[in-house]
């Protein structure tokens, strides 16, 4: 298949998907946050299509433009220590690539200061999981707006 171009996806990959994110949404983590990992996650991969549906979803759980205008330069601005520490984990998971040093245990403690377990996992699912769809989206060639 050439890239650029998809077939329909199989029932099982969608109905895995959608059990995916009914294990993130009982995570116990406000969607609103969840969105911002998502976003930044997508901004670092460079996915424009899950940068798209990230602010879309943002402003459906009540995000602002200003805060997510200000996604690219968290450590800059006014996000919450909770938010802070869900960014710091999400950088530390997405950017394997850049041969940084992953989740450090400074990282770790951070998040786990501010999140049970059941959140963790949570976070850390949608954080994969975005990785998974930034990934696909590459390789499709997918356009912002067009899916989403």
């Amino acid at each position: 298949m050439k890239a650029g171009t998809t077939s329909a996806p199989n029932t099982d990959l969608v109905t895995a998907i959608r059990h995916l994110h009914k294990a993130i949404a009982g995570g116990g983590v406000d969607q609103r946050l969840l969105s911002l990992v998502h976003l930044r996650a997508s901004q670092i991969n460079g996915c424009a299509p899950c940068v798209f549906a990230g602010v879309a979803a943002a402003k459906k759980a009540g995000e602002t433009e200003q805060r997510l205008h200000n996604v690219v330069a968290w450590r800059e601005t006014p996000f919450t220590d909770e938010e802070r520490a869900a960014l710091l984990l999400t950088e530390a998971v997405t950017r394997i690539q850049d041969g940084a040093a992953g989740v450090t245990d400074e990282i770790w403690d951070a998040a786990a200061g501010h999140f049970t377990g059941e959140q963790l996992n949570a976070i850390i699912l949608e954080i994969a999981l975005t990785n998974f769809f930034n990934r696909i989206n590459r390789a499709t060639r997918e356009q912002a707006g067009k899916t989403w």
